[in-house]
């Protein structure tokens, strides 16, 4: 079975800022392979610990495109001539377990150190299968758990489920993500019961809730045993934006106790998120939300999906004016501007 580097799995523990991964795409809504190394670029040169590539955010239609091997090796191959240092790649893996299992080989013989398991293409699946789904798939690649939110095509999963797939040895971390602070306890508590809580590095994927995810440890009980979780970094849609300023704010929370203007933080990000993922028409705008931010910045030509469908909900953008205009100090432009034209080159 294979295993984490040592450097990497430290590294994960150690808590790290991990964007979601973007795809750019040109007018004709082909790759653009010059754009999508300049976002890698920008999310190496601004401090990221890792990348996660495609995984919701680089959008699931990219394996009906042909798309998943190319995207993966552009970045593979950014990270490999421009990392400072250690940096953990994480490829999103998808679909029914035949096809899992070959994108984490693909994954695998490109250099990516784990596997970020979507279970979306399970939906009828009992946790039986779901368990030995996962297992399989974790012969081939070290697994980062996903619980996605059930408004993008999640699904509902129970403390016996997580309790069982963090007995998994393959189970290195697992991104927390449903936006729903009762099931985010379902994956602590069956982490804990499962007794892997040194073994597995938690993360946030609740981009409505950064801050206090980071910010706030977690008690629960096991027996008479309390048991302290924290949430060690970010594997977020929302962090393929102001990569940088997310940097300094995991910083900042890793500096020690939080003080009140660090947790105040948590509305003001929230808000953002709340235009950038389009919250007010059940995510529909998500991916071009965040693609709406990277354009006004340079960094995207415009926000094409492979979806032509998939654009800026009704009132988005004017959402998108106000939260850049009231929250103006969490953005990271002036980094941007100042290295734009190399990243570009």
């Amino acid at each position: 079975m294979p295993t984490l580097p040592t450097e990497i799995a430290s590294l994960l523990h150690r808590g790290a800022v991990i964007p979601a991964h973007p795809l750019a795409l040109d007018a004709a809504r082909r790759l653009d392979p010059r754009r999508q190394r300049a976002l890698t670029r920008y999310y190496l040169d601004a401090g990221s610990g890792g990348l996660a590539v495609g995984v919701h955010a680089t959008q699931f239609a990219i394996r009906e495109a042909g798309l998943y091997e190319p995207v993966l090796r552009l970045a593979a191959e950014e990270a490999a001539q421009r990392a400072a240092g250690p940096l953990a790649l994480i490829a999103g893996l998808a679909g029914p377990t035949a096809q899992a299992r070959r994108e984490a080989q693909i994954a695998r013989a490109l250099g990516y150190h784990a596997g970020l398991l979507s279970l979306g293409a399970l939906d009828g699946a009992s946790i039986d299968e779901l368990i030995a789904h996962s297992a399989e798939v974790g012969q081939e690649i070290p697994l980062v758990g996903f619980y996605l939110q059930r408004a993008v095509g999640g699904r509902r999963l129970p403390v016996e489920f997580w309790r069982r797939f963090a007995a998994l040895e393959s189970v290195v971390a697992i991104k927390i993500a449903p936006f729903d602070r009762y099931a985010t306890l379902d994956v602590l508590k069956g982490v804990v019961q499962a007794q892997a809580e040194r073994r597995i590095a938690l993360y946030t994927g609740n981009d409505d809730h950064i801050v206090l995810d980071l910010a706030v440890p977690f008690d629960l009980r096991r027996g008479d045993e309390t048991v302290r979780l924290r949430l060690r970094g970010g594997l977020l849609g929302h962090w393929s934006v102001w990569t940088h300023s997310a940097v300094r704010l995991l910083e900042r929370i890793r500096r020690g106790a939080p003080d009140d203007d660090l947790l105040a933080l948590d509305a003001r990000v929230t808000d953002c998120n709340g235009a950038f993922f389009d919250v007010a028409n059940g995510f529909a705008g998500c991916i071009p939300g965040c693609h709406e931010v990277l354009r006004r910045q340079g960094l995207l030509a415009g926000i094409w999906c492979l979806d032509p469908d998939e654009t800026l909900s009704p009132g988005q953008a004017e959402e998108i004016d106000r939260v850049l205009r009231e929250h103006a100090d969490l953005a990271d432009d002036a980094f941007v501007q100042r290295n734009l034209e190399r990243w570009l080159a």
